[in-house]
């Protein structure tokens, strides 16, 4: 009888699940690109519903739909989005097969914005992007490309170092500018800076870079201030094959540089798929040495002359090492268990050598790895990440710190090979790093009716070691443990976007962080956008915010003189200084983005005001303290003895307004040939008679305390063609020129006040083309016009010859401070692509 009972239940549940599928109809298709290629992983969903799929190895999908009429929508990542209807009968069939074009400026679909695909022009964000045929038909480094875009202040701090700032308040020391490679971020550990050189990902291996201008924190979290640059490299199942590629290059003053870069992608069943990278580069930096200004007692010059005490020399910085070279390596697994499940797991590894600016003259990066590892869940409306980095080097070195303290031994009566030995490194010079870093996050998405939903939940922890070479890494401090500094972060966000019809959309975000130093942080944004047939106008409100590194809080540089503040100091008298918070950020954005002449001409222009305050300081002579947090000065600072409890440090200062608009224009010619013009205007303002503005403490509220460190005007002109065969690019970029101020470094016209007095820097009068303060003034930043021009031709498809020539002139360029001054670069790259194995 339970034998009978059981039968006829299995019999009744199957023939309801016949009924319901009977009840039902099947859609299904391929999506291709335009050449016909199978478009793998792309989305295709069916509008203002959760159903949908992704593409299998082969570009197939299929979905059971009840009958009726549906929106299918079917999205790839710089691809125009494309839509189709389609009819579904009771157990009937319906094949519907897509082609998918490359995007253009209106219809091309990004990331970054929302954390999720979405057309560029109804991101709510300004977003500018580079492609992968751009990069592929560029010889050289593809972060020059990020040089072309509207909005960029964008610099090379020498050979191997290109940089970048968004919206002003440039550093030497700058983290307020989010880097991010496939999710994770691309930052270091204890000094919040972005990986720069030390990224392990190559070039041919970069799918697109995605440049968010503006602060984008309500996904992002902190740092995401100014600006974000998102770097998504390639899928495996769609970009197969082997690459093989090779420059040589030689810069403007006669050094030269070699790199040798490969790739592999394959698709070993339907259910895996891999790809491998690596890169060595080596080559010798710009010739150059900084002046390292010492005020020496009882010494002699180079012909055996008495040196008066106390008049400073220069000297050029010890054992200068200009060369440079790197090594990368990543790999990727892609396991899919469903056509709506992706498992990625993702390593990679670098290891680096080169010349660093910084606000002290110039680092000397010896062997420093980053190491990371990733595992990431996808699928068609929820993903989850875990991935873990680490930092580290042991012989990193401040060349000016070590140059000071050699004379120092010199002076003191040791030899010269005891004063280049251990001894020049124990004043403070020597960096070290252990860093780890562990990440996770949570994220759902999903559309109800008109209604699109995006939340998440963020953690993040923090386990930063110096090795006790810069850090304050002892029992007494909090946070401390396992010879770890270990700080934790928890983060949730929420965004909704509600469609209202007619083309007028609403977005409301908000974001909640935790830090177990500076703890609770609230972060909304605001959007209204009306999606039209030729562009979309967006107004948007948000605010985002710049946390205090590791090395703020938790500083221990040359011997206690500079300490961070977590707890903030009591100084001698009993005068206060609290301990550093975030420095906030709010900003209105009125953009729009489409096209002014159907598929020839296209405008994407914004404006902004920005308001700021208790901005993170520079470094900064507080006095002398009796007390950092409720520890005794002379149990934190190990040079005691010489200091006495005078301290630097960082504080919270202030509030300015700056305000700008971005002009960007594109025009096709014809399929081959497009020009593109862009223009950036930045401005700042500051209440003069609020004594909280007067960083520097000296009456008068003034540039000096507002670091801006940006130009007023800059612009770019290109001209690009890209054929079945030959392609290329010419485009020019003019800066004006600007005075640049970071901590000891200095770049600046000779400044007088009203009365034709000098005007003082750190107790030194600003002179152009002089020493002032530690370091020599060169003269402004900026005032330069260069002249980039690239050539490129495919031979085959297997073989690609193309050649970039940066700076074409061989002008001379005041880039940055603290670095050399750049010249011409020119570079010839050879590519090899081979077809991959078995390909599917």
């Amino acid at each position: 009888m339970k034998l009978m009972k059981a039968f006829f239940a299995l019999l009744t549940f199957l023939s309801f699940g016949l009924m319901v599928h009977a009840q039902t109809g099947s859609l299904s298709g391929k999506v291709t690109d335009e050449s016909g290629e199978a478009m793998v992983g792309a989305s295709v969903v069916v509008d203002g519903t959760s159903q949908g799929a992704f593409t299998d190895l082969d570009g197939n999908y299929s979905l059971q739909l009840a009958p009726g009429t549906y929106t299918v929508v079917v999205t790839f990542i710089g691809y125009a989005e494309t839509r189709e209807e389609a009819s579904i009968t009771a157990g009937g069939t319906t094949t519907l097969n897509f082609s998918l074009a490359e995007g253009t400026q209106l219809d091309v679909v990004v990331v970054s914005g929302s954390k999720r695909p979405e057309k560029l022009t109804e991101s709510p964000a300004t977003i500018e992007t580079v492609f992968a045929r751009e990069i592929e038909e560029y010889a050289g480094n593809p972060a020059e490309l990020i040089a072309r875009q509207k909005g960029i202040d964008y610099f090379r701090a020498g050979l191997a170092v290109p940089a970048f700032n968004i919206r002003g308040f440039n550093s030497n020391f700058n983290s307020k500018n989010l880097q991010v490679t496939d999710g994770r971020l691309a930052t270091l550990v204890a000094t919040g800076l972005p990986f720069g050189p030390l990224n392990t990902t190559i070039k041919e291996d970069i799918e697109r870079f995605e440049v968010i201008l503006g602060p984008n924190a309500t996904l992002y979290g902190p740092n995401a201030h100014n600006g974000l640059l998102n770097t998504i490299t390639k899928d495996p199942r769609r970009h197969q094959g082997t690459t093989l590629a090779t420059n040589v290059g030689v810069t403007g003053d006669g050094e030269g540089y070699y790199s040798f870069r490969a790739r592999h992608a394959q698709v070993l069943s339907d259910k895996f798929a891999f790809k491998v990278t690596g890169e060595y580069t080596t080559g010798t930096e710009f010739e150059w040495a900084d002046s390292v200004f010492i005020d020496r007692v009882g010494a002699f010059d180079d012909e055996g002359n008495p040196i008066p005490d106390g008049q400073a020399e220069g000297y050029e910085e010890l054992e200068l090492d200009p060369g440079i070279d790197f090594t990368r390596a990543e790999a990727s697994l892609i396991y899919s268990p469903s056509s709506s499940v992706d498992v990625t797991f993702n390593t990679g590894y670098s290891n680096s050598n080169y010349l660093s600016a910084t606000n002290v003259g110039r680092n000397q990066i010896i062997d420093w790895s980053v190491f990371y590892t990733q595992l990431k869940v996808n699928s068609q409306n929820w993903f989850a990440q875990l991935y873990h980095t680490s930092s580290s080097t042991d012989d990193t070195y401040a060349i000016d710190e070590r140059t000071k303290q050699y004379y120092r031994g010199i002076d003191a009566g040791l030899t010269d090979a005891q004063a280049r030995g251990e001894f020049s490194y124990q004043s403070g010079a020597l960096f070290k790093d252990a860093s780890k870093r562990w990440n996770g996050e949570f994220q759902y998405n999903n559309t109800f009716g008109k209604t699109e939903l995006i939340a998440g939940v963020q953690w993040q922890q923090d386990r930063a070691n110096s090795k006790n070479s810069y850090l304050l890494e002892q029992e007494a401090i909090d946070f401390f443990s396992n010879d770890h500094i270990v700080l934790n972060q928890y983060g949730g966000y929420l965004h909704l976007t509600q469609n209202f019809g007619d083309g007028w959309k609403a977005l409301a975000a908000a974001r909640l962080d935790y830090h177990d130093v500076y703890e609770f942080n609230f972060v909304p944004k605001f959007g209204l956008l009306k999606v039209g047939d030729q562009g979309t106008w967006r107004l948007t409100y948000s605010q985002g915010i710049a946390a205090p590194t590791i090395l703020n809080m938790f500083g221990n540089l040359f011997s206690g003189l500079i300490l961070g503040n977590s707890d903030g100091f009591t100084l001698a008298g009993g005068a206060m200084v609290p301990k550093q918070k975030v420095e906030r950020i709010q900003t209105i954005e009125l953009g729009y983005r489409g096209q002014l002449a159907p598929g020839k001409l296209f405008l994407d222009a914004n404006a902004y005001y920005n308001i700021s305050k208790d901005f993170l300081s520079p470094l900064t002579i507080i006095g002398v303290a009796t007390h950092r947090g409720d520890t005794p000065i002379a149990d934190v600072q190990s040079g005691f003895g010489v200091w006495g409890g005078l301290v630097g440090t960082y504080i919270n200062f202030g509030k300015v307004n700056t305000y700008g608009f971005d002009i960007g224009l594109n025009y096709y010619i014809n399929n081959e040939f497009s020009l593109n013009f862009n223009y950036s205007f930045f401005d700042w303002s500051v209440d003069e008679d609020d004594p909280e503005n007067d960083f520097n403490n000296d009456g008068t509220v003034n540039f000096l305390d507002i670091l801006v460190n940006s130009p007023n005007h800059k612009l770019g002109v290109g001209l690009n063609y890209s054929g079945e065969k030959f392609f290329g690019a010419i485009f020019g970029r003019w800066v004006q020129k600007y005075n640049y101020f970071s901590s000891f470094q200095i770049a600046s016209e000779t400044l007088v006040d009203d009365n034709g007095q000098p005007i003082l820097y750190r107790g030194k009068p600003i002179i152009e083309d002089a020493r002032s303060a530690d370091t020599y003034n060169y003269g402004p930043l900026g005032g330069f016009f260069p002249v980039d021009l690239s050539l490129g031709y495919r031979v085959s498809d297997v073989f690609t010859i193309s050649a970039a020539a940066n700076n074409l002139f061989n002008s001379e360029l005041r880039e940055f401070t603290a670095s050399a001054p750049t010249r011409g670069l020119y570079t010839l790259e050879l590519r090899v692509n081979l077809p991959a194995i078995g390909k599917k």
